[in-house]
């Protein structure tokens, strides 16, 4: 050994660093990889993800060769820099102090942390060209990695741990929320909206997106035929609840166009138009939109009349409610139901009682609370726990609120105020 010039220890060394440095650049790349991403690209064909997956699926003998070459070449690096130490100083405790110094500054800068900073930075464009050399080094040291995990297993064993039976980590409907909202810059903003609207279905019910039962356009069979007629010629909807007297006596179901097409032209008679209604289908409040949705298609249905536990009529959810809350407002609605809100010249807004709570948080950037009353009236009455007089003004969630109207135990119309400046806010 004192026959070796020291230029060739030291390009040794240097090459055992850099070996070194490979491990522990291809176990933290190795780790680091996307196992979703991972997954697509074995899917698409690449090479090298596949043989990085075949690699992650046996990660104890992964880990074994790549543990097994880093200390192994760590330990070389050690005693090469003793040698070197010795031939510079002597055999002193200097030597040796001065040694182990050196190659632990060595292998931390050049061998661990620069290495591995690298590697969770980059991790496919290091672990798939990596994959090519540790895949031949697992074979070739093979009896040697089984000798050492045949230790490991008995460890594990000892305390109980079984690696191979924990299951896989499955991502969780908020973490793939969360997934969604930081691909912003590689989802567009529309697909974005749509997929979190998605994750919101389970939470949302019929009761938050309903058109409430003050507001639902029916047939009366108690009316005059003439006005009967009139109502189903001039109505802007294809199919109409039909009741008697009371709406929560509902007896079906009718198609308008349905029902202009047998008549001919001619006003069709009361018993008539009972031969064609269909049964109507109820909904139960509290059903969540995503059920909704997949009952709607297995019942073939497009709407539904939503009910409480006693059976009283609550309001009317249709398809198309479900699908503006994933795509946004499409359709074009009603005369009866175009405006639920009307901005004024000084800036406040006039709303309707009925309007839904969800629909003013979206459509005016309100923060009105959604975990209680659906509509503005309910929130009102929960507020006051009383019928409020018209002219009352009050606050609820920072914003200012005048009852302009109430009628029949309801309240009818709000003012919205503008929202007030910081320094009013503070007198107020």
């Amino acid at each position: 050994m004192d026959d070796i010039p020291i230029s060739a220890l030291l390009t040794a060394l240097a090459v055992l660093l850099v070996i070194s440095a490979f491990f522990s650049i291809s176990e933290i790349s190795m780790m680091s990889l996307n196992r979703y991403r991972l997954r697509h690209l074995v899917q698409q064909g690449h090479r090298g993800a596949k043989l990085a997956a075949s690699l992650l699926a046996q990660t104890d003998k992964l880990l074994g060769v790549i543990l097994l070459g880093n200390n192994l070449v760590n330990a070389m690096a050690a005693a090469l820099v003793t040698i070197i130490a010795v031939r510079f100083f002597g055999n002193s405790e200097l030597a040796v102090t001065l040694a182990t110094l050196s190659v632990t500054f060595l292998i931390l800068v050049f061998s661990e942390i620069s290495p591995k900073v690298m590697g969770a930075a980059y991790p496919e464009k290091v672990a798939f060209p990596a994959s090519y050399v540790l895949k031949p080094l697992i074979r070739l040291f093979y009896p040697l990695i089984w000798f050492v995990n045949l230790f490991v297993q008995t460890l594990l064993w000892v305390l109980r741990m079984r690696p191979n039976e924990a299951k896989e980590h499955k991502i969780s409907m908020p973490e793939l929320r969360t997934l969604v909202l930081e691909a912003s810059g590689f989802i567009p903003k529309k697909h974005q909206s749509v997929l979190l609207n998605l994750f919101e279905l389970e939470e949302i019910t019929v009761d938050d997106v309903m058109t409430p039962r003050s507001q639902i356009e029916a047939i009366d069979l108690a009316d005059d035929p003439d006005s009967i007629w009139q109502q189903l010629i001039t109505s802007h909807h294809t199919q109409l609840p039909v009741y008697e007297d009371e709406l929560n006596n509902l007896i079906g179901i009718v198609h308008t166009r349905k029902v202009l097409h047998q008549a001919q032209g001619e006003q069709i008679s009361i018993e008539g138009l009972k031969q064609i209604l269909r049964e109507p289908y109820f909904i139960p409040a509290g059903t969540p939109l995503l059920t909704q949705l997949q009952n709607f298609q297995e019942n073939q249905r497009k709407f539904g009349m939503v009910v409480d536990e006693y059976g009283e009529l609550q309001g009317l959810a249709t398809m198309s409610d479900i699908l503006e809350e994933i795509v946004g407002e499409f359709t074009t609605r009603s005369p009866l139901q175009a405006t639920y809100f009307h901005a004024q010249d000084d800036g406040s807004w006039l709303i309707d009682g009925s309007s839904s709570l969800r629909n003013l948080n979206r459509k005016l950037g309100t923060k009105f609370p959604i975990d209680g009353p659906k509509t503005l009236n309910g929130l009102i009455l929960e507020h006051f726990e009383d019928i409020p007089e018209a002219g009352t003004s009050f606050r609820i969630a920072e914003h200012t609120l005048e009852i302009v109207q109430t009628q029949d135990r309801v309240v009818k119309v709000v003012r919205l105020c503008p929202p007030l400046a910081p320094a009013e806010i503070a007198e107020d």
